[in-house]
């Protein structure tokens, strides 16, 4: 089957952010000799993509502090970044803990900077931004495990750093809505989930195999192939029947009992109906969930909020639903 046209579709300002992306692309590979590098090269796959994301994240919001952490881990010590949006008072604050999408391959503290910052200053909270380690030196369920530590370490030790315990909530694009998910079913099976008040779940990937929006969207022109999602799954599992597992199938765990959730489709991204899926199952099982569909944009726009409209929407709309329930 075919996959849909996106060229007609597009938002002005997406297509123009495409060709930014588009010469920054061929700026990157001119500078490092990348001219023939394989496809599944990642030394190269995560100088573009690095590259790529510099642009995006230049003019973040200004924060009262950033703090490095280094968290302890189940493996070893995990980067963080705390922002604090306003200067700390005597109240403790909520935290959100933020977890970057790049298909368990790319992306860290960097990459995903004004994202945070602009979610930061928007909700009030705090923003712990977790620099899990990445696939494929990183194996599953290794990068699902650190983002789990992440979260007990802010239960233990979140009061020292002036943050509230008891006012988490989790958020992140793609990879990092679904580790999202796996945080919260670790939170809700040591009891503690009375503890997360919102999650901002932004086109992620919850367990569907094959769907509509796989088979009609993901062209060459969308970057986010199947044999891109291949090339992903391939990177992050030993075993391939691993995906069935609950902490990366997320569709297979028990919905019931769940803090409000946010959750943003892209309609053009063949992980919409991953989105729509876990909405449907959510609501199911009784729970809430304010649902958006983004239209004329792609999966990974959230990073161009400088540019287009749509993706300063997405996280403003997020933000705002943060304040109402943190």
């Amino acid at each position: 089957m075919g996959k849909m046209d996106i060229r007609p579709r597009l938002d002005p300002q997406m297509a123009a952010a495409l060709e930014v992306e588009a010469r920054i692309a061929a700026e990157t590979v001119a500078r490092h000799g990348l001219e023939n590098a394989d496809p599944k090269d990642l030394t190269a796959v995560r100088l573009q993509y690095n590259a790529n994301r510099a642009y995006w994240n230049t003019d973040a919001p200004i924060m009262d502090e950033s703090q490095d952490l280094l968290l302890p881990g189940p493996y070893r010590d995990i980067p963080a970044r705390l922002h604090r949006p306003v200067q700390r008072g005597a109240e403790p604050a909520p935290v959100l803990i933020y977890l970057h999408g790049g298909g368990w391959i790319v992306g860290n503290l960097d990459t995903h900077d004004r994202i945070m910052r602009i979610l930061a200053q928007k909700s009030g909270c705090c923003v712990l931004g977790v620099d899990y380690h990445l696939a494929p030196e990183a194996k599953f369920p290794q990068p699902q495990d650190e983002c789990c530590a992440a979260a007990d370490w802010i239960l233990q030790h979140g009061a020292e750093y002036g943050l509230d315990p008891n006012r988490i909530a989790l958020a992140g694009d793609s990879a990092g809505a679904n580790m999202s998910m796996t945080v919260l079913m670790h939170l809700k099976d040591q009891g503690r989930i009375g503890a997360v008040g919102a999650a901002l779940l932004y086109y992620g990937s919850y367990g569907l195999r094959d769907s509509a929006s796989r088979r009609l969207w993901g062209g060459a022109e969308d970057g986010l192939s199947a044999a891109d999602l291949a090339f992903f799954r391939e990177c992050l599992f030993e075993d391939q029947a691993k995906m069935l597992d609950p902490r990366f199938d997320i569709l297979a765990n028990d919905l019931t009992d769940l803090p409000p959730l946010f959750v943003l489709e892209v309609a053009m991204d063949p992980l919409a109906d991953d989105s729509r899926a876990l909405a449907d199952a959510v609501l199911e099982a009784g729970g809430q969930v304010d649902y958006r569909r983004a239209e004329g944009v792609l999966h990974g726009y959230l990073h161009m909020s400088h540019s287009v409209d749509a993706a300063m929407d997405a996280l403003s709309d997020g933000a705002a639903f943060l304040r109402a329930r943190m």
